[in-house]
């Protein structure tokens, strides 16, 4: 599958979902690899009814990305859809190369109507599962797919070698259409409406009430070993996941290598990817892989349970399947107990390199807000703001403005700290909740070690929330229920093998502590990963300096680039 031409997904990528992939990557230690993404509308039926989605070469979850680590990527996009677009290859480093990031008006400006853009990158120092999608409006919903990096020629993997391997994409499904689920949300002022369904693989399994029962079936033989490659591409939920009878082996997390533990079920946000063993050492029977949403507050969500079926070989499909044992909706401690077994492999070949001096401290709050709003239907509008400030969409690229030196696009002023300190974590508070306006970024020198401590904040309510870096990983150092205390709570991090990772999750009425290096030039969006809260302003960015060396500087800008 290696080679320098197209792939036409319609055909090919069906076939190799679910197989194991070292018989179609390339032994070539550094290959470029090719593919074209034609962004349409077209008629999916997953539930009751066809509707109109905008897919990617007609796929409902998208096609998947096969590379090796040290390949080059090119992925031409075509937009024939009618709403703008770019695409977030979400986990990839991109160093020094921002115009590939993909978030609209932050790295580039979105792709029109009838336009393309080239998205070229490289794949360096990265292996395991992470994945893509839309990054602008809601349109993720159904523009999303799994990115399979397999490890450099040679180079085993630090676990059990799998006799097959599959993508579970987990997702959630609007009846309606969701663009215009969102803008009547805005209209109201007020949360749009939830999911109707969640999904596995674009379908909710025959628990959902209807006459339609799409599944996904994944057909194992007794004895073997299987790698699940798990993606949670769901817009707004946390998510549970297990399967009937069968325990996982976690082994990777945001494709980075994890020392293995064994669990019933796991917890996986929006944003990340977790990767599990599966022994398939049960009676041969048929069991249900089933998900459905983690809440620990009063917020309405789809709670219908997603499911798809792990079936032994020889087992007819008349046999009723069994249901797995997920825990509660509102299990607070299995979540933070999941949370904790999380540790880096940091072995000698894949080491955690954490570190041990902090050249910046910052400090963020996260709160929601009821703000004026004289055209919605109450006269205020829910926003969601990090330190109080709601971070406001420019319209031209910040990347494209801070590399061409424009002024007036954004400012380097976004505060190291709250306004001023409260009890994060207390009553609830509901009076006077306004927040400041502004697309206000903050600015890290090159190569300089950062510790960003994410709090949680009883702004009308308290509630989790998984914030993504885009163009680094990050150690997460520590996490805790209540207030972050500077004095005490440093003392307990875990400085020899935290969690390496891209996306991570905020608990609720919690505060979650990660470190990183800032040594990838450019323009790094920051954002909550539940769709409503970054729409609600839930958003910044860092301007990470360019370095003295010939290589610490942002690359120049492709000639595609998209215009405003």
């Amino acid at each position: 599958m290696g080679g320098r031409g197209r792939i036409n997904f319609s055909r090919v990528t069906l076939a190799l979902v679910g197989l194991f992939l070292g018989s179609f990557i390339s032994a070539s230690e550094a290959a470029v690899r090719k593919y074209q993404f034609d962004i349409k509308v077209k008629n999916v039926s997953r539930l009751c009814h066809a509707k109109p989605i905008v897919t990617v070469n007609g796929m409902y979850p998208g096609p998947t990305i096969y590379a090796r680590e040290g390949d080059r990527v090119i992925v031409n996009v075509t937009n024939y859809a009618q709403y703008n677009m770019s695409i977030h290859w979400h986990g990839l480093k991109q160093y020094r190369n921002g115009w590939a990031d993909g978030p609209a008006y932050i790295t580039q400006c979105p792709i029109q109507t009838g336009n393309g853009y080239t998205y070229d990158f490289n794949i360096t120092g990265q292996r395991g599962t992470l994945w893509w999608h839309a990054h602008i409006l809601w349109l993720r919903a159904t523009v999303h797919g799994a990115i399979v990096i397999m490890p450099q020629q040679g180079t085993p993997f630090p676990f059990p070698q799998p006799y097959r391997e599959f993508n579970i994409l987990l997702g959630e499904w609007w009846n309606a259409d969701v663009e215009q689920v969102e803008k009547q949300g805005n209209i109201m002022g007020l949360p749009p409406n939830m999911s109707d369904a969640h999904t596995i693989n674009g379908k909710p399994g025959p628990l959902f009430p209807c006459s339609e029962k799409h599944t996904f079936v994944m057909e194992v033989e007794s004895g073997k070993t299987y790698l699940l490659r798990i993606v949670n591409a769901a817009l707004n939920d946390e998510l549970f996941f297990a399967i009937a009878g069968h325990n996982m082996t976690v082994v990777e997390v945001d494709a980075v290598y994890t020392k293995p533990f064994t669990t019933q079920s796991i917890l996986i946000a929006p944003g990340q990817t977790t990767n599990v063993l599966v022994q398939a050492d049960q009676a041969p029977n048929r069991y249900f892989m089933a998900a459905r949403p983690f809440i620990d507050v009063a917020i309405a969500v789809d709670n219908k349970t997603a499911t798809a079926i792990l079936q032994y070989k020889g087992v007819p499909n008349t046999v009723i399947p069994l249901l797995p044992n997920l825990p509660n909706p509102n299990d607070t401690q299995t979540a933070l107990d999941y949370n904790k077994q999380l540790r880096s492999l940091n072995s000698p070949q894949f080491p955690a390199n954490v570190p041990q001096k902090v050249d910046r401290n910052l400090f963020y709050t996260v709160g929601l807000a009821m703000n004026a709003c004289p055209t919605c239907v109450n006269g205020t509008r829910l926003q969601a703001s990090l330190n109080n400030i709601t971070f406001v969409m420019p319209q031209v690229g910040l990347l494209q403005a801070h590399y061409f030196n424009t002024s007036g696009v954004f400012t380097t002023d976004f505060p190291d700290k709250p306004p001023r300190p409260f009890n994060y974590t207390g009553a609830p508070l509901t009076a006077n909740l306004r927040t400041n306006h502004g697309t206000r970024v903050s600015k890290l020198a090159f190569n300089s070690t950062v510790e960003l401590v994410l709090q949680d904040t009883n702004l009308l309510t308290v509630e989790s929330h998984p914030f993504h870096l885009h163009g680094y990983n990050f150690f997460v150092m520590g996490t805790g229920i209540g207030n972050f205390d500077p004095a005490k709570d440093p003392a307990n991090y875990n400085l020899v093998d935290p969690m390496e990772r891209n996306t991570v999750g905020v608990p609720t009425g919690g505060w979650t502590a990660i470190r990183f290096r800032a040594d990838n030039p450019g323009v790094w969006f920051m954002h909550c990963h539940l769709e409503l809260h970054t729409g609600w302003g839930l958003k910044t960015a860092f301007v990470v300096e360019d370095g003295p060396g010939p290589d610490h500087s942002i690359l120049p800008p492709p000639a595609d680039l998209p215009p405003c």
